[in-house]
C-alpha cells in the first residue's frame, strides 16, 4: 500500500517501519546519474539541515553530564570579540531558535543557499569557525528570546560549543557519542571532495528534468552544526530506536527535547520547534517529531510517529518532494 504512495519518477530512497517491521523499502534514481549507478537502501545521502537534531543531542548530553547548562550564555562560552551580537545569548535560545543571532543564511531574504558563495568561496567552508566572517559582522535580528525564528547560524554557534567544551571538532564528538551508541556507521560529515564510497551525488536542475548539475558549488566543502551529515536511511531509523531506548539521553531530556519549545503553529505541517526537532500536533494522539533538511540537489524528511509506532525515513538527491510522500503516507494511516 505504501509503496503506491510514491510516483515512480521519484529519485530518493524510502524506508518505513512499523512496529519494528519493514514495511516500506523503495529505491528510484541513480547516485551517480553520469554512470547509471543507482541508489540503494544502503547509499549514503546529504541529508542538509537535518544534522541539527545530532548537534541538539550532543548539547543535551553535555548538559546531563553538568559540563554545560541551558542557561550558560555565548560570551561565557565563546571568547570571541562578539561585536553587535548580544553576548547573552542563552544554550537554549539557540537550540529553540530564539536567540535573535544574526542568520548567515536568513531564508527569509534568501532563495538560494548557494547565493552565499557568490563573494565568498564555499571551498572554505570545512569547520564551524569558517563560517564566523559570514555573520559577525550582522546585527542581531531581533532582541534574544522575543521571537521564533529558524536560524542556521544558532546551531554553528552549538557546535561551537561543543568542540570548545571537548576539545574535538564536532563531528568527531558526534561520532563517539551519538552515532556509534546507534550503530551508524555509514553517517558522518564528509569533504564533498572526498567523499567515501556509496555516496550519492547531488543535483540541480538547469534547464529541464534531463540537464542537471552537481550541487558541489552549492554547499559547504563540509558539514557544520548547521547541517551537512551524510546519512543512510537505516542510519536514520537506528538513531530514532536509539534516541527512544535511552542510549543517548535520559528519559526525562529525551521528552524535553521532544516537547514543544517555541514557534507558533500557524502553519500546521510545520507545527513547533522543539530541541533540533520540529513538532507537529497529534490530531487527538501523541505529538509527531520530525526533523528536515533542504539543499540544492537535497531533500530529506524523518519522522516518528507514537500513535502508529512508526519510523519513516524519506530523502532523495535530486531536492524531489520528500514532504508529500510523508503527508501522504501519515495521512494514509489515518
Amino acid at each position: 500500500m505504501y509503496e503506491e504512495l510514491i510516483a515512480p519518477s521519484f529519485r530518493g530512497v524510502a524506508y518505513v517501519l512499523r512496529n519494528d517491521e519493514v514495511v516500506l523499502e523503495y529505491a528510484g534514481g541513480c547516485r551517480d546519474y553520469a554512470n547509471e549507478l543507482p541508489n540503494t537502501i544502503d547509499t549514503k545521502f546529504a541529508s542538509a539541515s537535518a544534522g541539527k537534531v545530532f548537534v541538539a543531542v550532543g548539547i543535551l548530553q553535555l548538559i546531563e553530564k553538568g559540563t554545560l547548562r541551558f542557561e550558560d550564555t555565548i560570551g561565557e562560552l565563546i571568547r570571541i570579540d562578539w561585536k553587535d551580537i548580544d553576548p547573552g545569548i542563552t544554550v537554549e535560545q539557540l537550540l529553540q531558535h530564539t536567540s535573535g543571532i544574526p542568520d548567515y543564511f536568513d531564508e527569509t531574504v534568501m532563495e538560494e543557499y548557494e547565493e552565499l558563495w557568490v563573494d565568498y568561496p564555499n571551498y572554505k567552508i570545512r569547520q564551524n569557525d569558517d563560517l564566523l566572517p559570514l555573520f559577525i559582522d550582522k546585527p542581531m535580528m531581533y532582541p534574544k528570546g522575543t521571537k521564533f525564528q529558524y536560524n542556521n547560524t544558532g546551531y554553528v554557534v552549538l557546535a561551537m560549543i561543543i568542540e570548545r567544551l571537548t576539545r574535538q571538532p564536532f563531528d568527531e564528538y558526534l561520532r563517539e557519542n551519538v552515532f556509534e551508541p546507534c550503530n551508524m556507521s555509514g553517517t558522518g560529515y564528509y569533504e564533498l571532495d572526498r567523499l567515501p564510497a556509496k555516496c550519492a551525488v547531488n543535483y540541480v536542475w538547469c534547464n529541464s528534468a534531463e540537464d542537471l548539475r552537481t550541487n558541489i558549488f552549492c554547499v559547504d566543502a563540509k558539514g557544520t552544526g548547521a547541517g551537512g551529515a551524510f546519512i543512510t536511511v537505516k542510519d536514520i531509523a537506528n538513531f530514532w530506536k536509539g534516541l527512544l531506548e535511552g542510549k543517548l539521553l535520559s528519559t526525562e531530556m529525551t521528552a524535553s527535547m521532544l516537547k514543544k519549545h517555541s514557534g507558533e503553529g500557524d502553519d500546521p505541517e510545520e507545527g513547533y520547534y522543539g530541541y533540533g526537532v520540529w513538532i507537529i500536533d497529534g490530531n487527538g494522539g501523541e505529538d509527531i517529531p520530525y526533523f528536515q533538511g533542504c539543499d540544492p540537489g537535497v531533500s530529506f524528511i524523518s519522522e516518528y510517529n507514537p500513535n502508529k509506532n512508526m519510523i519513516s525515513v524519506y530523502v532523495s538527491n535530486y531536492g524531489d518532494n520528500v514532504w508529500k510522500i510523508a503527508r501522504d503516507i501519515r495521512n494514509a494511516l489515518n
